[in-house]
């Protein structure tokens, strides 16, 4: 029995996440997990950053659950930190899974004009976002390595506080709402 697989579409918002999603979903069968249509379902129009942890890890669980389950899965929301790719990567594995990461750059000016075009054409996908905050973000996120997209870099240890990949995720991606 082939291996399942773990997509894991890593950028900035309107970078084409979600569509590269879709496309590894219809290409290959996969449980495909997007968190702003979860946020959506539940929150409309609210976008609580409380609630945003709680769903990514509610998804994870899913994921890994799926998995192992034999059932190829993609993850879409972002992976804006190492850490956070890190863990997937060796949760993944441990799963039983390949993990195959997308990543596609994107300009703040590219965002914007992808950004305004989805809320145009597809609002009940996304929400208003400023230059501010898409400025900020940028500032956040980490720019994955070549060989960490491909697999050839060794997966990071865990940051020191945390003996195992599982604990970081736990603190993470809390059960619930604090």
């Amino acid at each position: 029995m082939p291996r399942p697989v773990l997509f894991l579409p890593i950028g900035l918002p309107g970078c084409g996440k979600t569509t590269a999603a879709r496309r590894f979903e219809a290409e290959n069968a996969a449980l495909r997990l997007t968190k702003d249509e979860w946020m959506k379902a539940l929150y409309g129009a609210e976008n609580p950053s409380s609630a945003s942890d709680v769903i990514e890890g509610r998804l994870v669980t899913i994921a890994l659950r799926a998995l192992t389950l034999g059932t190829n899965v993609v993850l879409d929301f972002g992976l804006w930190s190492r850490n956070e790719r890190s863990a997937l990567r060796q949760a993944g594995e441990q799963s039983g899974a390949t993990v195959v990461m997308w990543y596609q750059p994107i300009s703040i000016e590219e965002q914007r004009r992808g950004h305004d075009i989805r809320l145009a054409t597809e609002p009940e996908t996304t929400w208003p976002m400023s230059n501010t905050e898409l400025i900020s973000w940028a500032s956040a996120f980490e720019e994955p390595t070549p060989g960490e997209l491909d697999g050839t870099e060794p997966i990071d240890p865990p940051p020191t506080a945390f003996p195992t990949w599982q604990d970081w995720m736990r603190h993470r991606w809390p059960d619930s709402v604090r």
